[in-house]
């Protein structure tokens, strides 16, 4: 048999702990809301990106979309390892840094 005391802050620290978990799970649903709507008015009015013509992404401009580079450690190489390209991570295309991806500024 748990002793009275301790069952009743066992209750009241449940309590308190779901009611944090409730808001917080509310809290996050709303924000993710307005973010969301913020986002689709801003899609309707907003001039697409110049960098990228709006679509999010480009061509990678380290590997120039081969997907790999040609890498030496030293200063006057002899020979060049194909290394996979550290920006685009052999996707070929990489991310707009003008609209973050977005294709609207």
């Amino acid at each position: 048999m748990i002793p009275k005391p301790l069952r009743t802050l066992v209750t009241r620290t449940a309590i308190l702990l779901g009611g944090v978990l409730a808001l917080n799970i509310t809290s996050s649903i709303a924000v993710n809301a307005l973010r969301f709507a913020t986002d689709l008015k801003l899609k309707r009015v907003a001039l697409p990106c110049g960098v990228c013509r709006g679509k999010g992404f480009y061509i990678c401009k380290l590997c120039k979309g081969n997907a790999n580079i040609h890498w030496s450690p030293l200063y006057d190489p002899v020979a060049f390892n194909p290394c996979l390209c550290p920006t685009c991570d052999g996707n070929r295309v990489q991310r707009c840094l003008n609209c973050l991806g977005k294709g609207y500024n």
